[in-house]
C-alpha cells in the first residue's frame, strides 16, 4: 500500500472524529454523551458509505477518483459541521429567570471515563436548568479521563488494562495478517473485486450464488478501502473498528440501564474477552459489523424509553435498521423487537403527555414513571431558553416517526433488494438461499430441538464427556418427542449434530463463560430486576424481554449449523450488558450484606473473580493461539509470509494456486475462464492474475447459477483456471486443449500456448 493510499484511508476516520464533535448531544441528561455522539457519527458515516457505493454504482463510476472525491467532500462537510458546533459551544448559555431545581444526592449516573456525568434528577420539582454545553475540548476530555483513572479502584484499573491490552493486540494482528477467512476467499472478497472490475454493482454470471445473493453491506465498506488504498491490507480494520464500537455501545447500554462505571467496565470486559469477538475483530467476516449496527439501534431505543424521541434520533434508528438489513438480515431478528419496544414506549409517553395537566412546565409530565429522569425528558417548557430539539409528540407523530424509520431503512437497503428481486423474483433471493438457512419447520417440538442444539454448540467446552452427555440427552429427548435431530428441515446442509465448537476458530468457537453470565443476568433481570437496580426495574425487564424474544426468534428461524455460534454474535453483544449489570450488583450486594458470614461472602466473591479471570484467559488464548490468525506458534503472523498467511486454513493450496497462475501468465492469456463450485476459493485468482499495472484481470465464469446470466463460452477465453473438481473442469475444457491438474487447482491452455 502506497503512502498516498495510507493517507486516503485516514480520511474516513478523520471524518468520523469530526462528526463526533459536531454531533455531541446538546440536551441535558444524555447518558454517556461522547459515546452517543460516536454512535450518531458512525451511523451517518455508514449510511454515507452505502449510498456513495449505490450512487456511483448506478452511474458506473466505481473508480478511485470518484471515491476520493466523495470522501474529501465528506471530510469538508464534517469539518464545517464541527466548526459550527464549536462556535455555538463558545456562546454563553441563556440564563433562566426561574431557580433551577435541586438535584438529590446520588442522582449522578457516570458516563464512563471519557464522558462527563449525566445528571438525573429523581423526584425533583421545578423548572429544568439551562442546557449545559456538552462539547468539550480534547484537553478537557483528557482531564476527565485522568481524573477517572485517579479515582478508579484497583479492580477497575485491571479491567481497563485488560480491555485496552486485548484491543491493541487485536489491532496489531489485524494490521499484520492478510485476509484469510474461508468465506472471504469464496465470496466476500471476490464480490469486491467484481465491482472494481465492472465499475458498477450489476450481478454477474457465477457458480457461487453467495457472491450476489448475500447482503453486501460489510463488503461496501471494504470496497471503499479497496479503491482508496489499491489493495486489501487494511480490510481487517473494518471488523476491528466494529468490535471497538460494540464495546463502547454495550457499555453505554449498561449506563442507560443504571449501571455504574464498574458495571460498564464489567460489560466491556466480558464482551472483549469473548473468544468469538476476539477472533472476529481481526477478520474479514461480517458478524461484528452486523452486531455493531444492532447495538447502535438498541442504545437509541433505550434513549426513547423515558423521553420523547427527537427527529434526529428517529433518523438514527432508520439508519441502524437499514445498515443492519444491508449487512446481515439475521440482525433484524433483534432490531424488530427493539423497534417494537421503542414504539410502545413512545406511545405510552404520548398518551401520558396528552392526559397530563397543563402547567408552567411540561417536561416532567412527559415521563410517566415518577422515578424517571425528569432532566432526560426533552418535553417543551415555557422557559424561553430551552433549545432542545422538538420532540416527536402525539400519536400521529409517533406513527409518522415509525414510518420514517422504515423509509430511511428502505433508502439504505432498498437498492440491493431491488436488484435481488429483479434477478430472482423475490427480495430474499433464490429458493436455494431461502431454504438452506431458514427453518422449514416451525412446530414447537422442532423449535425446541433446534434451540437445544444451538445452545449445546454455544456452550461447548473442551470437556468431551460433558459434550457427549449433553448431545446424547438432546438426541434422546428429540426422539422421545418425535423429532429427528438430523432432520434437513431444521439442519443446515448435510451437517450432523453434534459438532465440537470449543476450539478457538473464528467461525465456530463457543463462549460458555459469556453465555453463562448472560443467562444468569437475563434471568435475574426478568425475574428480580430490583436485585440489580430498584430504580431501573422496568427498563431492565423490558430490555431482558427483548433479548429473550430475539433468542427465541433466532432459534425458531435459523437452522442449526456447526458454525452457528458466529450467527448469534449480534444477540450475544446485545445481551452482555445484562451480564455486566448482574456482576456489578453481585459484587455490591456481597460486599454490603452484613447478614452473611465473612466466609460465605469471600467464597462467592472468589467464585465470581475466578470466572472473570478464566474469561480473561479464554480471550488471551484465543488471541494467542486462535485460528486462522494467531500471535504465537505455528502460523504466527510474525513468522508466516504474507502469501502463506492467506492459506493457513489450506496450506497445501498456496503453491498450487501459484503454479497454475504462473503458467497462465506466461502463456500471455488475457481473458481467463473460471471453473469452480459453490464453496471454492476464487479470491486468489484476483490477486495472482492482476494486470502488470495493478488493474483487475479479465476473469469470466464458465458456469452460472443465475438463470438470466449465462456463462461465457469456453471457446471465447484464452485460458481456463479450475478449483475443486477435475471432472467438472474437464467437461468445460475445449477439445484439443492441454489440461493440467495438481490436487485442488488446475489450468487449461489452448494449443500453442
Amino acid at each position: 500500500m502506497s503512502a498516498a493510499g495510507s493517507l486516503l484511508a485516514a480520511v474516513p476516520a478523520a471524518g468520523v472524529l469530526l462528526l463526533t464533535v459536531a454531533m455531541r448531544p446538546r440536551e441535558v441528561g444524555a447518558v454517556a454523551p461522547l459515546r452517543l455522539a460516536v454512535v450518531r457519527a458512525v451511523l451517518l458515516t455508514g449510511v454515507y458509505a452505502v449510498l456513495v457505493v449505490e450512487l456511483l454504482g448506478a452511474l458506473h463510476a466505481l473508480t478511485r477518483p470518484a471515491f476520493v472525491a466523495a470522501w474529501l467532500l465528506f471530510l469538508a462537510a464534517a469539518a464545517t459541521a464541527a466548526g459550527l458546533r464549536q462556535r455555538r459551544a463558545t456562546r454563553p448559555a441563556p440564563t433562566l429567570t426561574a431557580a433551577p431545581r435541586p438535584v438529590p444526592v446520588g442522582a449522578v449516573v457516570s458516563g464512563g471515563s471519557a464522558d462527563p456525568p449525566a445528571v438525573v434528577g429523581r423526584g425533583a420539582t421545578g423548572p429544568d436548568p439551562a442546557p449545559t454545553r456538552a462539547v468539550r475540548a480534547p484537553s478537557s476530555l483528557l482531564a476527565v479521563a485522568v481524573d477517572a483513572w485517579r479515582t478508579a479502584g484497583r479492580g477497575e484499573r485491571l479491567l481497563v488494562g485488560a480491555i485496552g491490552g486485548l484491543v491493541l493486540l487485536e489491532l496489531l494482528v489485524a494490521l499484520l495478517a492478510e485476509p484469510n477467512n474461508f468465506d472471504s476467499q469464496t465470496y466476500h472478497l471476490p464480490k469486491v473485486e467484481h465491482w472494481v472490475a465492472q465499475g458498477d454493482l450489476d450481478f454477474w454470471p457465477t457458480a457461487i450464488h453467495r457472491q450476489v445473493t448475500i447482503p453486501p453491506g460489510a463488503e461496501y465498506l471494504l470496497l471503499h478501502l479497496r479503491l482508496l488504498t489499491g489493495g486489501d491490507h487494511l480490510y481487517n480494520l473494518v471488523q476491528w473498528a466494529a468490535g471497538v464500537l460494540c464495546l463502547l455501545v454495550a457499555a453505554r447500554i449498561t449506563a442507560q440501564l443504571g449501571g455504574s462505571r464498574r458495571a460498564q467496565l464489567l460489560t466491556a470486559f466480558v464482551l472483549a474477552t469473548t473468544p468469538m469477538v476476539v477472533l472476529q475483530a481481526t477478520s474479514t467476516q461480517t458478524d461484528l459489523v452486523c452486531a455493531a449496527w444492532v447495538t447502535c439501534a438498541a442504545t437509541l431505543v433505550l434513549d426513547g424509553l423515558r423521553r420523547r424521541t427527537g427527529w434526529g434520533t428517529v433518523l438514527g434508528l432508520g439508519a441502524a435498521t437499514g445498515l443492519t438489513a444491508v449487512t446481515k438480515t439475521s440482525g433484524l431478528i433483534a432490531v424488530g423487537p427493539l423497534l417494537l419496544l421503542w414504539g410502545l414506549a413512545q406511545l405510552r409517553l404520548a398518551l401520558a403527555a396528552s392526559t397530563a395537566t397543563p402547567g408552567p412546565t411540561t417536561a416532567s409530565a412527559a415521563a410517566p414513571n415518577p422515578t424517571a429522569a425528569s432532566a432526560a425528558s426533552p418535553g417543551p417548557t415555557t422557559t424561553g431558553g430551552d433549545r432542545r430539539p422538538r420532540p416527536v409528540g402525539g400519536l400521529a407523530r409517533t406513527v409518522g416517526a415509525s414510518v420514517l424509520i422504515l423509509l430511511v431503512a428502505a433508502v439504505v437497503v432498498g437498492p440491493f433488494l431491488a436488484r435481488v428481486t429483479a434477478e430472482f423474483g423475490h427480495p430474499l433471493g433464490p429458493p436455494r438461499l431461502r431454504e438452506s438457512i431458514p427453518m422449514e419447520r416451525h412446530d414447537p417440538p422442532s423449535i425446541l430441538v433446534n434451540a437445544l442444539r444451538i445452545g449445546h454448540t454455544a456452550f461447548d467446552t473442551p470437556l468431551a464427556p460433558l459434550r457427549r452427555a449433553g448431545a446424547e440427552a438432546i438426541i434422546d429427548g428429540a426422539g422421545a418427542i418425535g423429532v429427528d435431530p438430523q432432520d434437513r428441515a431444521i439442519t443446515f446442509g448435510r451437517e450432523i449434530f453434534p459438532e465440537p465448537a470449543w476450539y478457538p476458530d473464528e467461525d465456530r468457537v463457543a463462549f460458555p463463560l459469556t453465555g453463562a453470565l448472560v443467562l444468569i443476568g437475563a434471568v435475574v433481570a426478568l425475574a428480580r430486576p430490583r436485585r440489580i437496580d430498584p430504580e431501573q426495574a422496568g427498563p431492565l425487564r423490558a430490555y431482558a424481554v427483548v433479548v429473550l424474544v430475539a433468542a427465541l426468534l433466532h432459534t425458531s428461524m435459523i437452522k442449526w449449523q456447526p458454525w452457528g455460534n458466529r450467527l448469534i454474535l449480534y444477540a450475544v453483544v446485545l445481551a452482555v450488558p445484562l451480564a455486566g449489570l448482574w456482576l456489578d450488583a453481585f459484587f455490591r450486594r456481597h460486599r454490603a450484606n452484613p447478614g452473611r458470614s465473612e466466609a460465605r461472602r469471600s467464597v462467592a466473591t472468589l467464585a465470581a473473580v475466578t470466572v472473570l479471570a478464566t474469561s480473561a484467559l479464554a480471550g488471551v488464548l484465543a488471541l494467542s493461539y486462535g485460528f486462522p490468525r494467531r500471535l504465537v506458534g505455528a502460523g504466527s503472523v510474525f513468522t508466516t509470509s504474507d502469501w502463506d498467511t492467506r492459506f493457513v486454513r489450506r496450506p497445501q493450496w498456496a503453491d498450487e494456486f501459484r503454479w497454475a497462475a504462473t503458467a497462465v501468465r506466461e502463456s500471455g492469456a488475457r481473458r481467463i475462464g473460471l471453473v469452480q463450485q459453490n464453496d471454492n476459493w476464487e479470491y486468489p485468482w484476483w490477486l495472482l492474475l492482476r494486470q502488470p499495472d495493478g488493474g483487475s484481470p479479465d476473469l469470466v465464469a464458465l458456469q452460472s447459477v443465475l438463470p438470466e446470466r449465462p456463462p461465457a463460452d469456453p471457446a471465447s477465453v484464452d485460458a481456463i483456471v479450475c478449483t475443486g473438481s477435475r471432472p467438472a473442469c474437464t467437461k468445460l475444457v475445449p477439445a484439443g486443449w492441454r489440461l493440467e491438474f495438481r490436487g485442488y487447482v488446475g489450468y487449461a491452455l489452448p494449443p500453442g500456448r
